[in-house]
Parts: C-alpha cells; sequence; structure tokens
C-alpha cells in the first residue's frame, strides 16, 4: 500500500525533577543540601531513510514520544538524560505544521531535524542554598516536553515526471527505459502509486523518472487517482506529457493534451509553467488515414513544446526520446527544495502580574501560568519554602489586588488546591 501523506503527533521526554536532599555522613557536621538536578528530556528527531519510499508504517502509529528525563538523587547527583527518539522519514518528505499547515522542513538534504525538543530538567535543592536560606525544602520540577501536531507529506524526488491520461502507455515507456517494473494492463488506473526508474542514456549521464497515476479531467478537484498524486511532481524539473496518438481508447489526442495541461493549470500555476516534452505514443497503431498526428503537432507547436513520435510497446523512438530529455535536462534548475515557512512562536516568560481571581462568597480561587509553576516549586510541608512562597505572592502584587477587589480576614485563597487563609 502507498501512502503519501499522515498526521502525527510528536511529544519531547519530560525532563526529570530535581531531587530534595541533605548530606548525611558521619563526622560531617552541616553537610547541607546536595539534591542533585533532574535530567533534560529526550528529543525526536527526524532521519531520512533511503530504504524507504512510503509512510506506511505512520498509518498504524501516530503518536511519537521520547524518553523523559530521570529524576535527580542525593550527593548531587543529576538525573539521566531521556534518550532521543529517531523517526525515519523517506527522502523527499515534506513536513508541515499541523495547526498553519505551513512548512517546517523539507526532508531532502539528508540532514538529521529536531521536530520536538525535550523539556529541561529542574534543579535540585542545592541550586537554592543561599547565606540566608541554608537548607532549602524545596525544588524544582522538569519541565515539559514540546508536543506538536505535524504532517508528513512525501513528494517524490524526480528529475522527470511522466503525465498524462489512464491507459496512454506511461508505465510501459518506464519499463522499456529503465529497470523498473511498474504493473502494466490493458485497463484504466493500473499504476496506483508512482513508480520510479534511473535512466541510463550514456556513461555519467542518468536521470530519475517518475510515473505518475493516470490524471483525468477534474483531477485538481479531487476526481481519479491524480488529487493524491499530482504532488509528486512538484519537484520535477521537466514534464514529459504522453499522449496517445492512436485514438485507441476511442478519445482524441489533442483533446487529451489540452484537457491535461488544463489541470496541470488548475493545480498549480507554476506546475502548468513547467517545461515540457510531449510524447505521440503508439504511432505503431495510428491508422493510416488518421490525421491524429498532424493535429496533434500543431497544438503542441502553439503550447511551445517540442514532439517527439514513439511506441512504447515496440521502443520505437524511446531512445532518441530519452536523449532529448537528458539534454534538456542539462540546461535546468536541480530539483525543488522547499524553503521552510514555519516561524516558531517563542512564548515569553510567564508574567507574574497576569493571574485571574474568581470570587465565590468567602472563597478566592486564583490561577495563571506562573502561579502554577510557582506551586509546582513548593514544598509545602517545609516551614521556610511556605515563607517563600508568600513572598513570591506579594511581590508579584497578588495580595495588594485582593484587598483591592475586597478580600477580608479569614477568607479562603485557593491556588490549584493550595488553600490557606489570608490575614492581612
Amino acid at each position: 500500500m502507498f501512502v503519501d501523506k499522515v498526521r502525527i503527533t510528536v511529544i519531547g521526554g519530560r525532563g526529570g525533577d530535581g531531587a530534595v536532599a541533605f548530606h548525611r555522613e558521619k563526622y560531617v557536621a552541616s553537610g547541607g543540601p546536595d539534591g542533585g538536578d533532574g535530567g533534560h528530556g529526550g528529543s525526536v528527531i527526524l532521519r531520512v531513510n533511503d530504504n524507504l519510499s512510503t509512510l506506511l508504517d505512520f498509518r498504524y502509529k501516530r503518536k511519537y514520544a521520547a524518553q523523559p528525563g530521570a529524576n535527580g538523587q542525593g550527593r548531587n547527583m543529576a538525573g539521566k538524560r531521556g534518550e532521543n527518539l529517531v523517526v525515519e522519514v523517506p527522502r523527499g518528505t515534506v513536513v508541515r505544521d499541523g495547526a498553519s499547515n505551513q512548512i517546517i522542513v523539507d526532508m531532502s538534504t539528508g540532514e538529521d531535524y529536531v521536530i520536538a525538543r525535550g523539556g529541561r530538567g529542574g534543579w535540585g535543592n542545592a541550586h537554592y542554598a543561599t547565606p540566608t536560606r541554608q537548607v532549602p525544602r524545596f525544588a524544582k520540577a522538569g519541565l515539559k516536553g514540546q508536543e506538536r501536531d505535524i504532517v508528513l507529506e512525501l513528494k517524490l524526488l524526480a528529475d522527470v515526471g511522466l503525465v498524462g491520461f489512464p491507459n496512454v502507455g506511461k508505465s510501459t515507456l518506464l519499463s522499456v527505459t529503465s529497470n523498473a517494473r511498474p504493473k502494466i494492463a490493458n485497463y484504466h488506473f493500473t499504476t496506483l502509486f508512482p513508480n520510479l526508474g534511473v535512466i541510463y542514456v550514456e556513461e555519467g549521464v542518468s536521470f530519475v523518472m517518475a510515473d505518475i497515476p493516470g490524471i483525468i479531467e477534474g483531477a485538481a478537484e479531487g476526481a481519479g487517482l491524480g488529487h493524491d498524486f499530482l504532488r509528486h511532481i512538484d519537484r520535477c524539473r521537466l514534464l514529459v506529457h504522453v499522449v496517445d496518438v492512436s485514438g485507441s481508447e476511442g478519445r482524441d489526442p489533442v483533446e487529451d493534451f489540452h484537457a491535461i495541461c488544463a489541470e496541470l493549470k488548475n493545480y498549480s500555476v507554476d506546475l502548468s509553467s513547467r517545461p515540457m516534452i510531449v510524447a505521440a505514443n503508439k504511432i505503431d497503431l495510428l491508422p493510416p488515414d488518421s490525421d491524429n498526428l498532424e493535429r496533434l503537432g500543431k497544438a503542441v507547436e502553439e503550447a511551445g513544446c517540442e514532439l517527439y513520435e514513439i511506441s512504447a510497446g515496440t521502443t520505437q523512438g524511446t531512445k532518441r526520446l530519452m536523449q532529448a530529455v537528458a539534454e534538456r535536462l542539462r540546461t535546468l534548475p536541480p530539483v525543488t527544495i522547499y524553503e521552510p515557512e514555519y516561524v516558531e512562536v517563542i512564548q515569553a516568560p510567564a508574567d507574574p502580574s497576569a493571574f485571574e481571581v474568581e470570587h465565590y462568597g468567602s472563597t478566592w480561587l486564583v490561577s495563571g501560568t506562573w502561579l502554577e509553576r510557582l506551586v509546582q516549586n513548593i514544598n509545602f510541608e517545609d516551614y521556610e519554602s511556605r515563607n517563600y512562597f508568600d513572598q513570591q505572592l506579594r511581590k508579584s502584587g497578588l495580595f495588594a489586588w485582593l484587598e483591592e477587589m475586597g478580600i477580608q480576614d479569614g477568607d479562603t485563597v485557593d491556588i490549584y488546591d493550595f488553600a490557606f487563609e489570608y490575614q492581612r
């Protein structure tokens, strides 16, 4: 099964928590705090694997999470860093942001890319020792890793794309000019997924050609298979438009030529202006009294393209066509590598004064990002830690704001399930 577009979730590992510990050793008085830091969480890394040609594996697994960091320990022992998770993708995979659909990275160069960073490990209580706070009984919790939804979209890396209506001989042409062995049969939509073949023209001259499943009218709007696979010719430097000049399918070759050109334009204006060579196939089946070849030649000339007469079934003219393709490729720019569009928004540190207050009788519920982090890092069983918590709340202006709102002595203040009785 060929799968070329999937949506997955990647999650960086959470950082380990810092440790609250104190040095305990015989004959060593006042050993002091020695809680180690938590380990950083692992990251999710994308890596190109040239042995992959489809995104099929991602159809059965949609969530990829790296390993969390280990918690810190006593004796200043830091927690172990979480292992990175390497996710392998085929070369040519374009990674998009799930929300904005903007391009994050094009996995075509072979370089690894960190798609979800792991969270930083929390500090142990050894970090918080000061001359006035010699016995800190609190440590910092590890931070969450980056979590994001992404879309993986495979766009084949081919120099040349074969386009045309179903059953015009694209697969046959690929099979007689390369070692590729696509399925060939005398019915429509024989090819259900793109096939790649390497064409060797002469010593040191070769290129990659892709057989794109048959495109029909309305493909750009989703008809047939063309809508699913038109993306694979986005990168192609040159298009070879294969036309059944014999009319063996009961269609007019000139109408076929114009119809495919229209579908390419509807899908992408850039694609419609891509350099194109037209291959008039099945000339061995052309009726003697037919004017199809002459009419097609005029239409191709008006479109500014070159026309080559071939018969893929008998290999007539195929070598000359491939030589013309190789010669044309020498003058064209390299395969397109998409530039990143996505700009990551780095959130500024939480504002200590940014909090929300809900008042229910004598109970005041307070919330906010900064408060949530503060509560996570406080050991409420320790008197000194509670004093530090009180100082931070006063410094943020929370108590002054509550007094302006009318809080009374004895009212209950609830901050993320930590409740205390307010006293001026």
